[in-house]
């Protein structure tokens, strides 16, 4: 099958052309899916437990975490277990080994096993269930 770069770049020039974040196109027995992860914290406002959007010191201390930083090896979609309704691979609070499977991405139909490249406890989950991700965007961090 060969795919038509036109037709890609046109969605893609949709997605930002209506501020979009992902778009889906089919046509017969072809399927496009384009999507991007386009964060800003500079012009994001992110409410606090209270709905009330966060000051600047509360954005700041969101983000700065120390700790070791699972990374995503590839771009896809994040999921926390092997099928739906099925156990997590992990939690906050949870001991892992180096080796041990954190995460799901699926790419193409392909499911990615993401392994931990540490020994730690979860300190932070990242990424929710379903959630499209970049290649090396942070899935967890350990302490």
């Amino acid at each position: 099958m060969k795919i038509d770069k036109k037709i890609i770049k046109e969605l893609t020039d949709c997605l930002d052309e209506f501020n979009l974040t992902e778009l889906e196109y089919t046509e017969k027995d072809t399927k496009i899916k384009v999507s991007k992860n386009n964060v800003s914290i500079n012009n994001q406002t992110l409410p606090n437990s209270n709905n009330q959007p966060l000051t600047q010191d509360d954005k700041t201390s969101k983000i700065t975490t120390s700790g070791i930083e699972i990374t995503s090896p590839i771009i896809g979609t994040a999921y926390h277990a092997p099928e739906p309704g099925a156990k997590k691979f992990i939690e906050v609070g949870k001991k892992i080994k180096k080796g041990d499977t954190v995460m799901i991405v699926e790419a193409m139909k392909t499911m990615n096993h993401v392994p931990s490249t540490s020994d730690g406890v979860v300190k932070k989950i990242l990424v929710s269930d379903g959630q499209p991700v970049e290649f090396g965007q942070v899935l967890i961090i350990l302490e």
